[in-house]
């Protein structure tokens, strides 16, 4: 489920996972910042069996209007109705290079082009169910200038999920989440397609793909409390390629799989 997906990985349990802060909480309140460090290990693009380690940073800034600016998602809105909730937003895409550089790309992707970052837009919707959150984000990647089809298209990924809470007490938190992740045929081409131009360039075959499933997979999250203002959590996350994003040549691995851990500081 890009240049490196491990970012989005590691934090696509925890969006899973949390419902959005409600407004009315929110004014009562203040702003709200926060700060995360940590080190996460994840395959180098979606498919691959190489894998890097690499720090983890970022942060976020809440308003008491539900504004807010982070690190994952970007400047948007959020805001909560009883058990609904709601967010909105615009940031950058993810990306993907065709050799490798530090923390980022692999060589075994020579030839492919590298999938640039451009304005992405976004929505999420969770409603909790008893004991259960059930949550859709869809995000539209908009076209490159550069109009290249094989990697500047835009394109629609869909995320549907499903977590709860399985242990809270003495030792932390322990939340668990299932999601399936859908493409366009934009989507799919992108990031699993190979045209006749990238196999004359690379080590691949002529690889048409359709839109449809992309992946299905799940993830833990221990959260341990250090203080008021301080928390550690680990996350374990699991995806399996599906349908035409399994079967394309640049896929090494079908399963692949994460780990990262972070503490936070909120303040």
């Amino acid at each position: 489920m890009p240049p490196l997906k491990y970012r989005k990985s590691f934090y696509l349990s925890l969006t899973s996972i949390c419902l959005l802060a409600s407004t009315d909480h929110l004014q009562a309140e203040d702003w709200h910042y926060s700060v995360h460090a940590g080190v996460g290990n994840a395959p180098r693009y979606s498919g691959s069996d190489e894998r890097v380690t690499a720090p983890l940073l970022g942060g976020e800034i809440v308003s008491p209007y539900g504004l807010f600016l982070d690190t994952e998602r970007g400047l948007g809105w959020q805001n909560e109705w009883g058990n609904l909730a709601f967010s909105t937003y615009i940031g950058p895409s993810e990306t993907r290079k065709d050799r490798k550089s530090k923390f980022k790309g692999s060589d075994h992707l020579d030839g492919m082009g590298s999938i640039k970052s451009r304005a992405q837009l976004g929505a999420s919707l969770h409603y909790t169910l008893g004991e259960v959150v059930i949550g859709a984000t869809l995000q539209h990647a908009l076209k490159k200038s550069d109009d290249d089809r094989d990697t500047d298209s835009a394109y629609n990924r869909l995320e549907l999920s499903i977590s709860t809470n399985f242990y809270e007490g003495e030792y932390g938190s322990l939340d668990g989440s299932l999601n399936s992740v859908f493409g366009d045929a934009d989507y799919v081409r992108t990031w699993y397609g190979v045209s006749a131009a990238q196999a004359s360039r690379s080590q691949f075959r002529a690889y048409d793909t359709h839109g449809g499933m992309v992946s299905r997979g799940g993830a833990l999250t221990w959260s341990v409390p250090i203080n008021d203002q301080t928390e550690f959590s680990t996350v374990l996350a699991v995806q399996y390629l599906n349908g035409d994003a399994a079967d394309s040549p640049i896929v090494e691995r079908r399963m692949q799989t994460s780990l990262a851990g972070q503490v936070k500081y909120s303040f």
